[in-house]
C-alpha cells in the first residue's frame, strides 16, 4: 500500500509539474489539426487525474474492506486446548454458508468495481482522444463507420483481467503472511526481516520510477550499476545481518566456520549480477562484483550490524528470550516433580499397609528408577523416547500395585513403540496419566483408565481415557484443577509450536485427552 501510494504521488507530482511549466500543451497539436476545441483541464489533466484517483480508491477499497471481510479471522493459535474446543462449535454446514455468502459478495464487488472503472476508462479515453471522434454520426454503439470507434468492452475486459491478476497476487501475499505470523518464538524475528525487505522493495522500485517519470536517468552506466549491483548488495547485507553475523556469538569471526559461509553467501548473492543483460566481459565483471561484495559490502554490513546487534540477538532468541524460556521450563518442571513424588509416596505407603512385604520391594525399586530419571534426565531439554516410555511404564506399574486389590478398577495400557527413534521433552506424558489416576479412580465405584501410546517414524500419538466421579461438596480437591495438565499445555506451546494437536472432552461419565506430536 505504501508503494502504490508513493507511485501515485510521483505521477501526480509529474502532472502538476507539467501543468505548471506548460508542458502539457504538447498534446494540443492533434486537436488543432482536426479543428477540435482543446481545453487543457478537460482533455488532459482531469481525465488522467480522475482515472488515477478511481484506481487508487478501488485499490484501497479492496485492501481495507473486501479482503479483510473475505479472510477468516486470524485469532486461532494452532495446537492449543482452546482451539480444540472452539472448532467443535463450527459446523460444516455453517462454514459452507459463510463461504457461499463471501463468494457471492466478492462477485458482486468485482462486477460493480469493473463497471465503475471500465466506464471511467472509456470516458477518459474519449476526452483524451476527443479529436478522433468529432465527426457527423459519431456514436459509441455504432461500429459501421470507417472512422475510429471506442471499444467500450475492451475497457471492462481490461479491468477484469487486472483484478484477476491482483487476486492471484493477494493469495500469494496471504500465504506469506500466514507463514510470517506462525505463533512461535521466531515470529517477531521473521516480521522484522519481512519489514526490511518491504522497505527495500519500495525504495528499489520508487527510485527508477521517479527517474523515468521525470526523465532524469540518461547515463547508461548508472542504469547498469543500479540494476546489476543493488540486488546483490542487498542480498549480502540481509544474509550477513540476519544469519551469519549472529553466529559470531558462538564462533570467532575469522574462524573457518564463519569464513566459509561468507564466501558461499557472497558468491550466491552475486549470481543475480550475471542475469543482468547490460554489461560486457561477464566473467571479469562477475569476479569484480564478488570481490566488492566480500571486501566492501561485508565490512560495511558488519558495522551496520553492530549498531543493531542487541535488538537482532534479542529477537533471534540467543540472549534474553532463550534464558527466559529455559527459566520458565525449569520452573514448570519443578512444579510437576514434587507433586508427583508425593502421590507415589502415598501409593507406596498404602501398599505397605496392605502387604507386609511382597511386591512392595518391587515398587520401591521402580520408584528408585523414577527418582534417578528425574534427577539426571529430567533437566535435559530432550531425551530419547524409550526413556520416557520406561518412566511411563514404571508409573503405571506402581498405580496397578495400589489398585490390584480392587476388582472394580480396570487399568489398560497399550504401548506400541515400533521404529520409535524420536526425542521428546521429558515429563511431558506423565502429567496426563497422573491426572487420569487422580480424578478417575474411586474405591467405591466402578472405575477404569485406558492408556494408548503409538510411536512411529512420523509422530507420537497418546490417548488417555478415564472414568469420571463427581466430587463431594466438602472435598478440598473439587475446585482445584491441578498444575500438571496446565503445565503440559504451556510446555507444548513453548516446545512444539504448530507441531502438536491436543483435544480434551468429557461427557460426564468418561474424560479423555488425545495428544499428537510431530517431534
Amino acid at each position: 500500500m505504501i508503494l502504490v501510494t508513493v507511485l501515485g504521488v510521483i505521477m501526480l507530482a509529474r502532472y502538476i509539474w507539467d501543468l505548471h511549466n506548460g508542458t502539457l500543451q504538447r498534446f494540443e497539436g492533434p486537436f488543432l489539426n482536426s479543428h477540435v476545441p482543446f481545453n487543457l483541464y478537460r482533455n488532459i489533466f482531469l481525465p488522467n487525474l480522475a482515472m488515477g484517483l478511481l484506481v487508487y480508491l478501488a485499490y484501497l477499497s479492496i485492501n481495507l474492506f473486501t479482503i479483510p471481510r473475505l479472510l477468516f479471522p486470524r485469532k486461532f493459535e494452532a495446537g492449543t486446548f482452546q482451539i480444540a474446543l472452539s472448532l467443535k462449535k463450527i459446523s460444516l454446514q455453517g462454514m459452507a454458508k459463510k463461504m457461499l455468502k463471501k463468494f457471492l459478495w466478492l462477485i458482486i464487488q468485482i462486477v460493480l468495481m469493473a463497471f465503475i472503472l471500465g466506464t471511467a476508462f472509456n470516458i477518459s479515453v474519449y476526452y483524451l482522444h476527443e479529436w478522433q471522434f468529432h465527426y457527423p454520426g459519431f456514436s459509441i454503439f455504432n461500429n459501421n463507420t470507417p472512422y475510429p470507434q471506442i471499444n467500450i468492452f475492451a475497457g471492462y475486459a481490461g479491468v477484469v483481467f487486472i483484478m484477476m491478476l491482483y487476486f492471484f497476487y493477494t493469495c500469494l501475499r496471504e500465504l506469506i503472511v500466514h507463514f510470517l505470523e506462525r505463533p512461535d518464538g521466531s515470529r517477531p524475528y521473521r516480521i522484522m526481516i519481512a519489514n526490511q525487505v518491504t522497505v527495500f522493495l519500495v525504495i528499489y522500485i520508487s527510485i527508477p520510477f521517479f527517474a523515468a517519470i521525470f526523465n532524469l536517468m540518461h547515463e547508461g552506466f548508472i542504469i547498469i550499476a543500479y540494476y546489476s549491483f543493488v540486488i546483490p548488495v542487498f542480498l549480502v547485507f540481509m544474509v550477513n545481518t540476519y544469519w551469519i553475523f549472529p553466529l559470531t556469538s558462538n564462533h570467532s569471526f575469522i574462524s573457518w566456520y564463519i569464513l566459509q559461509r561468507l564466501l558461499l553467501s557472497t558468491f550466491i548473492s552475486t549470481i543475480p549480477f550475471v542475469l543482468s543483460p547490460f554489461h560486457e566481459g561477464l566473467l571479469f565483471a562477475f569476479l569484480g562484483c564478488w570481490a566488492a561484495q566480500l571486501f566492501i559490502v561485508t565490512p560495511v554490513s558488519w558495522l551496520l550490524y553492530e549498531f543493531r546487534k542487541d535488538k537482532i540477538l534479542q529477537l533471534r532468541g540467543v540472549q534474553k528470550e532463550l534464558v527466559k524460556t529455559k527459566t520458565n521450563m525449569q520452573f514448570l518442571r519443578s512444579q510437576i516433580n514434587p507433586h508427583f513424588l508425593f502421590n507415589v509416596l502415598n501409593t507406596l505407603y498404602g501398599t505397605a499397609l496392605q502387604e507386609k512385604a511382597g511386591s512392595t520391594a518391587s515398587g520401591i525399586q521402580k520408584l528408585g528408577d523414577m527418582m534417578r530419571f528425574m534427577l539426571h534426565e529430567n533437566n535435559l531439554d530432550f531425551i530419547q523416547m524409550n526413556r520416557e516410555i520406561e518412566y511411563l511404564k514404571n508409573y503405571i506399574s506402581l498405580q496397578k500395585l495400589r489398585t490390584q486389590s480392587s476388582p472394580e478398577i480396570i487399568i489398560e495400557d497399550n504401548i506400541h513403540e515400533q521404529n520409535c527413534n524420536h526425542k521428546i521433552a521429558p515429563m511431558l506424558l506423565i502429567p496426563l496419566v497422573e491426572n487420569a489416576f487422580k480424578h478417575g479412580i474411586s474405591l467405591k465405584e466402578k472405575s477404569w483408565i485406558k492408556i494408548n501410546l503409538d510411536c512411529n517414524e512420523k509422530d507420537i500419538r497418546f490417548e488417555v481415557r478415564n472414568s469420571m466421579h463427581p466430587k463431594r461438596d466438602n472435598d478440598p480437591e473439587k475446585e482445584r484443577s491441578g498444575i500438571g495438565f496446565k503445565n503440559v499445555l504451556e510446555r507444548l506451546k513453548l516446545i512444539y509450536p504448530c507441531k502438536h494437536e491436543i483435544s480434551v472432552n468429557g461427557d460426564g461419565k468418561e474424560f479423555f485427552v488425545k495428544l499428537a506430536i510431530q517431534p
